[in-house]
């Protein structure tokens, strides 16, 4: 499954955290890239290719390296992805139950995830072909994207045994598994 994360309306200096961590938890955890729409940071931007240079990039589904992208507006992203099959899932505090989305995302090739930044305008809730909820309560993004990618990559993404991750990205560096102490694989 080919899957995208778009980020609505990054704000700067307000968002710099939260949008890079939205970026960290979409590549750790299966998603192929993420685009952002709200002020051009180019210091996010660098940010997220610096942890891909260094810890990896490849992804779940062995698609092109982890990238990450500006996009002037989310409603002309979402027509495109939409045009080219992708079923697109927002995830908000108002959608149905994630629990009973992601079955039917499950045999989705291509998904396009939506979260948000400050008030998502309506038109975005009427584009989506999903708005799913993590909780009907206010919560973290950062959160609601780990929990639908996890549910997605029925957990694959988390590793087993001695393996650092679910997923070779492929990175100079990796975490090598110990109960104390920081191990780590290095060039």
């Amino acid at each position: 499954m080919l899957i995208e994360v778009l980020r609505l309306s990054h704000r700067l200096p307000r968002d710099e955290r939260i949008s890079t961590h939205v970026a960290l938890v979409a590549r750790a955890f299966g998603a192929g890239s993420i685009s952002y729409t709200g002020q051009h940071d180019a210091g996010f931007e660098l940010s997220v290719s610096r942890i891909c240079s260094q810890w990896g990039g490849k992804t779940a589904s062995g698609q092109a390296p982890f990238s990450i992208s500006y996009e002037k507006s989310a409603v002309s992203l979402i027509r495109a992805r939409k045009r080219d099959g992708f079923k697109v899932v927002h995830l908000t505090m108002y959608g149905l139950p994630v629990q009973d989305v992601v079955p039917n995302l499950k045999s989705c090739e291509k998904l396009l995830i939506i979260v948000g930044s400050e008030q998502v305008p309506g038109e975005i809730y009427a584009l989506s072909d999903y708005n799913a909820s993590v909780t009907s309560q206010p919560h973290s993004e950062v959160a609601a994207l780990a929990i639908i990618l996890d549910r997605l990559m029925e957990g694959k993404e988390l590793g087993s045994g001695g393996n650092d991750a679910g997923f070779d990205f492929g990175g100079k560096i990796s975490i090598i598994p110990s109960e104390r102490g920081k191990k780590m694989k290095t060039p």
